[in-house]
Parts: structure tokens; C-alpha cells; sequence
């Protein structure tokens, strides 16, 4: 069981000064890797996180090919250097199973039949974390995508909301994630109004999942402006290039 601590201070602020609805500052850039086809590069609090993208190309061996579709291959990774306590280079059972999750809301948004035969790889890599990472490196993984020129059904945002101190609170760190009562990783497209990634690990009232939702669409619409505007930055640098 988790040591209980206090979230919140005396002003009603969380340990980080925000209020409950406020997300963490967020930067973002589109086109950092000279190597991989699509990138991107994001923070979000304390967070710093690395998307790159490869592909379409051909599916080799062939029989993993799909004859109607391209496969999307994700591969979520924390750096040793990423958290305070040295973490095993190797692929831990969690980032196998986040990967999978990030693999399965990015598959609704993909138009894979545009590419049959074919794989796309994804790759997220955590250089320092501060709860969040599925969801910022989903953000990120989204523009990395955009940025390779393969087609999407619009950009899908992330934020995690929760419950901390009995209150429901936006884009959680990470002693929010670990002290906390709970924690609901939400994606949402707002050009198809639809959520592509829901989890939940805690315990929250009917009430306080109704409210962390409308918190988190609000949320996630919110990083959907700082993408867009992050894909104009990269595209007019490029036109002004050229």
C-alpha cells in the first residue's frame, strides 16, 4: 500500500502549484531526426520524450505481411537515465504491455489499408520521466506519424486524469501517480469525437469518472491546438527552406 502523503497545499494548489484542471507546460517539435523518416519531440513537465517513425516499407520476413493492410510494430522504451534509480536497459514487462496499448490506439488512426503488405515501426524512447510517459509519448508518437507523411484520421492528444486528495485532477506527475487514488490514461480524437485509449487504475464514484472525462476531453483538445501548431511550425520552416 502506498505511503500517504499530502498532493494538495494549504492554498489548494497541487504540489506543483497547478490547480486541478491545469495541465503541465508543454513543448513540442515536429521533425528532430534527420535519420527517421517522421519525429518528434516532446515535454511535458518534467517529462522529455523522443518519438520516431520507419515506413511504410516492405514486411519482412514475408508471411508477417497482411495482404489488406500495413502492421504497425511500437516500441515504448524508458532509458536507464530516465528515473532517479537506474532502470535495467532490458524490456520490462510494463513497457512490453504500454507498447502494445500505444500499438492499439494508434491502429484506428493509421489508414493501414492504404499500405498493404507493408510495416510501419514506431518508436517512443522516455529520456526522463515524470509520470504521464504512455500519454505524452502517444502525443508525440501521433506527430512522428504526421511528420513521416503517412495518412492519418486526424491527430489523437493523450492526458492522464486521476483523483488525488479526494479531488479529480489533469495530467498527473508523478508522485500524483504513485500517492494518488487513481489514474485514467485517456486518448481522444476530435476529428472522429472518439476516445482510442481508456484505462483506469484506481478507484473512482460514477460522479468523478463523468467529471475526470469532460477534464480529459478538455485536456486533450487543448494539446490538439499545441500539435497542430507544432506541425505549422515544422511545415513553414520546411517551405521557407525550400
Amino acid at each position: 500500500m502506498n505511503e500517504k502523503i499530502s498532493l494538495f497545499k494549504e492554498n489548494g494548489k497541487r504540489i506543483d502549484d497547478r490547480a486541478p484542471d491545469e495541465l503541465r507546460p508543454i513543448k513540442i517539435k515536429v521533425g528532430v531526426l534527420s535519420n527517421a523518416q517522421g519525429s518528434a519531440y516532446i515535454e511535458q513537465g518534467k517529462n522529455k520524450i523522443l518519438a520516431a517513425v520507419y515506413g511504410p516499407k516492405e514486411a519482412l520476413p514475408k508471411h508477417i505481411s497482411l495482404p489488406d493492410r500495413c502492421i504497425l510494430r511500437c516500441r515504448y522504451h524508458m532509458a536507464p537515465f530516465s528515473t532517479p534509480e537506474r532502470k535495467s536497459p532490458a524490456p520490462s514487462r510494463r513497457e512490453i504491455e504500454l507498447s502494445m496499448i500505444i500499438r492499439n490506439a494508434l491502429e484506428s488512426l493509421v489508414m493501414t489499408s492504404l499500405f498493404p503488405r507493408t510495416v510501419i515501426d514506431i518508436f517512443i524512447e522516455v529520456l526522463q520521466a515524470d509520470g504521464g510517459t504512455r500519454c505524452a509519448g502517444l502525443t508525440a508518437a501521433v506527430l512522428a506519424l504526421a511528420d513521416a507523411g503517412i495518412p492519418l484520421r486526424g491527430l489523437t492528444a493523450a492526458c492522464a486524469v486521476g483523483k488525488a486528495d479526494g479531488k479529480v485532477i489533469v495530467d498527473l506527475n508523478d508522485l500524483e501517480d504513485k500517492y494518488g487514488e487513481a489514474d485514467m490514461p485517456i486518448a481522444y480524437n476530435p476529428t472522429l469525437d472518439g476516445i482510442t485509449l481508456l484505462q483506469m487504475d484506481g478507484i473512482m464514484s460514477k460522479e468523478e469518472i463523468e467529471q475526470a472525462l469532460s477534464l480529459a476531453i478538455t485536456a486533450t483538445q487543448k494539446i490538439h491546438k499545441i500539435q497542430v501548431e507544432a506541425l505549422k511550425d515544422r511545415f513553414s520552416v520546411t517551405k521557407r527552406e525550400v
